[in-house]
């Protein structure tokens, strides 16, 4: 072993020293012999370094201007071999990399799963609709009478805007219907065109939705919400072919509906809608106006320009003083987007957090190590070693760690959203760049934690380090 030898000339250079000193103490009055014997020791102690340093026989050291320097292989096997030497601290060390690597990767997997389940969401209520309305007639004292929206808006629109796929009207009235045992109850009746359907990406459990045909012939059919059939009829499928009458006029059940995501009663479907086609729902109107009218883009990215020239067709088409609104989700869908990436910050800096403590304990791990390895640090300093190999070697102890952490973090965290991927339905989303940060972070983390133990090794007194014990 290297220490073995270079402990031996230590051994034998020690005797030189000692031996001269006897010779410079027993003649006191023969200061230039004692002179010369100090020299003849120096002289011993050179060779004994050369001995030593010929013994180790660096294959991979390199040689400039004569002054021998550790190959960049040399050292990291330096480094492997301490690490084998001190496995439990070197694995206790390096799993605290181990987790906060893996956190950064599970962080980010899961603050993408939840922006892709808010956007999910916010495009299964309709990511292409857009919808139209009457708020007010103007500021005027002075009444000058409804302005409100027709079907000739809605076909206007659709002559003139571009790149709009369906488009519905939708009248709500109220109404009570008996629902036996003598009891009545509120029920909100909407009239809407087929379309509906396809704009408001609507679920049908039971039945059928009512077709072009039954608007054209007037049918006297509709569908209802769950919970409005269970209330009535004991069960969905019971409601089915179900007569319901509404001002005395019958109509046939011919199916259930729902939202494709529940919107808690916000929008304009509740629990107790009856929708029916709009060219029956005219029979109980006196004036052909309609509540809202809902358009459907053909593709998310013209949902913006589209809403602008619906806005000035409308316009257009009204009084001035008149006041419509129309609107779509792309807001809703911008501020979902910018929620989940701010929790998604947050979560990184949480596991940001863990890979500091984690450097900070890879610092104190090799700040002992340092003071562990005084001796040797003395004994390569002794034979040769310079400053800045003695810094390299502990840096490079340091960046192992981490890096070795690091690996072995990136393999549990991309591991784990890939076997849900494997072994469930569940497209969960997989950031690669989360794995190329987390390994410069973890490489960073090294560099930075590991210089201070580094600096403390290459600044130590050789001949100090020799004496400690």
């Amino acid at each position: 072993m290297p220490e073995d030898v270079a402990a031996s000339a230590l051994e034998k250079l020690g005797s030189s020293w000692r031996n001269a000193a006897r010779e410079e103490g027993s003649s006191n009055n023969k200061a230039r012999g004692g002179s010369n014997l100090r020299g003849r020791a120096r002289t011993a102690c050179g060779s004994q370094q050369l001995l030593v340093a010929s013994k180790q026989s660096m294959d991979t050291a390199t040689s400039t201007n004569g002054r021998t320097h550790l190959a960049l292989g040399e050292i990291f096997t330096f480094a492997c071999d301490t690490f084998l030497s001190n496995k439990v601290r070197f694995t206790l060390t390096a799993l605290g990399m181990v987790i906060g690597t893996a956190s950064l990767i599970l962080v980010t997997t899961i603050g993408l799963t939840g922006k892709q389940y808010l956007l999910n969401q916010i495009q299964a209520i309709g990511s292409n609709w857009i919808y139209a309305e009457y708020e007010s007639g103007g500021g005027r004292i002075t009444n000058t009478g409804n302005d409100a929206l027709t079907i000739e808006d809605m076909e206007a629109v659709q002559h003139q805007v571009d790149g709009i796929v369906a488009a519905s009207p939708v009248l709500p009235l109220n109404e009570r219907v008996a629902v036996g045992g003598g009891k009545e109850r509120d029920l909100q009746i909407m009239g809407v065109y087929p379309e509906y359907e396809q704009v408001r990406n609507l679920v049908i459990l039971q039945g059928r939705f009512f077709d072009k045909q039954d608007s054209q012939a007037h049918n006297k059919v509709g569908v209802v919400t769950p919970k409005l059939a269970v209330q009535l009829y004991g069960s969905e499928q019971a409601a089915l072919g179900k007569i319901l009458k509404l001002s005395g006029l019958p109509f046939t059940i011919i199916g259930t509906f729902r939202e494709r995501v529940d919107t808690f009663g916000q929008s304009e479907v509740t629990d107790n809608t009856m929708l029916i086609p709009y060219t029956v729902i005219r029979y109980f109107q006196e004036t052909p106006t309609v509540k809202q009218i809902f358009f459907s883009a053909g593709d998310a990215s013209l949902v913006v320009p589209i809403t602008a020239q619906i806005q000035r067709v409308i316009q257009a088409r009204h009084r001035p003083e008149s006041v419509y609104s129309v609107r779509n989700l792309t807001q809703l869908v911008a501020v979902a987007d910018k929620t989940a990436t701010a929790m998604t910050m947050v979560l990184l800096a949480v596991s940001l957090v863990v890979l500091l403590v984690s450097g900070i304990g890879i610092m104190n791990i090799m700040l002992a190590t340092v003071s562990a390895r005084i001796r040797e640090i003395g004994i390569r300093k002794a034979i040769g070693a310079t400053n800045r190999e003695i810094r390299f070697q502990f840096l490079s102890e340091a960046v192992l760690i981490s890096l070795i952490g690091g690996v072995i973090g990136i393999v549990i965290g991309l591991a784990i959203p890939f076997s849900v991927r494997y072994f469930t339905e569940y497209r969960i989303p997989i950031s690669g760049l989360s794995a190329i940060i987390a390994i410069v972070v973890s490489s960073l983390v090294g560099i930075l934690f590991g210089t201070v133990p580094a600096v403390r090794a290459a600044q130590l007194d050789p001949v100090e380090s020799l004496r400690y014990e």
